[in-house]
């Protein structure tokens, strides 16, 4: 099936990997690693697999993600399921992968040891590829999270999140960190998620919807029905 023939979440899917791909290979040229942050959900699976079929030199580039649930890699909620399910395939096995968890059993007393790890990598990442939810948040930066205060103002690299929407506790990179990438991608697909981001572009209140704190900044929409 060539692009012209697939469905448009399955082109964008393709074109966002071509833009990733693309610019991964231009910051290869001029240092020996780079860092690629994903985010998790459902949206970016087509995208996974259409980046994990690029020739890239997948050995020196190292891949980790936004947030997490805390909950063991094993687990079907886990982004880092996910990522080495649909991503981490084929040549792109080679990618180092990092997880946003440990062993420990709250993320308040991992995040210390998560923290070295992200701090540890080649800053700036290359880019960053976030998603929307409905209620506005990304990463794991929730409206109603107690913590989104600190994950929004702090210079620390990830925050422990809890959130009363949510299942699990968490953990996230902070809007800080994430500023600090080359990049900035917004994947979503919908009609409602459409809706929000509009709604996000006419005002400036980042505890009502997380994803204006990224606003601001340079920011590639890829969106499809």
């Amino acid at each position: 099936m060539s692009l012209l023939d697939a469905k448009p979440r399955d082109q964008l899917a393709e074109q966002l990997a071509e833009a990733v791909a693309e610019a991964l290979e231009q910051d290869l040229a001029r240092q020996e690693r780079v860092l690629l942050i994903l985010s998790g959900g459902s949206t970016p699976v087509p995208f996974f697999q259409a980046l994990a079929s690029r020739q890239l030199p997948w050995s020196r580039i190292d891949v980790t993600l936004a947030d997490e649930r805390w909950v063991p890699e094993s687990a079907e909620a886990s982004n880092a399921r996910l990522v080495r399910k649909h991503l981490l395939v084929g040549p792109a096995a080679a990618a180092n992968f990092i997880s946003l968890v440990t062993d420990d059993e709250t993320p308040e007393q991992g995040v210390e040891a998560v923290s070295r790890r992200i701090e540890a990598l080649s800053w700036p990442a290359s880019l960053v590829v976030l998603g929307m939810g409905s209620d506005g948040h990304t990463a794991s930066l929730f409206p109603d999270s107690r913590e989104l205060e600190l994950a929004l103002s702090t210079g620390d690299a990830v925050v422990a999140v809890r959130s009363p929407s949510q299942p699990q506790a968490r953990i996230t990179l902070s809007a800080d960190r994430l500023h600090q990438a080359r990049r900035h991608v917004l994947h979503i697909t919908g009609g409602d998620k459409r809706s929000v981001l509009a709604r996000a572009l006419d005002g400036d209140d980042l505890r009502e919807l997380p994803i204006r704190a990224f606003l601001s900044c340079p920011l590639a929409i890829y969106w499809a029905p």
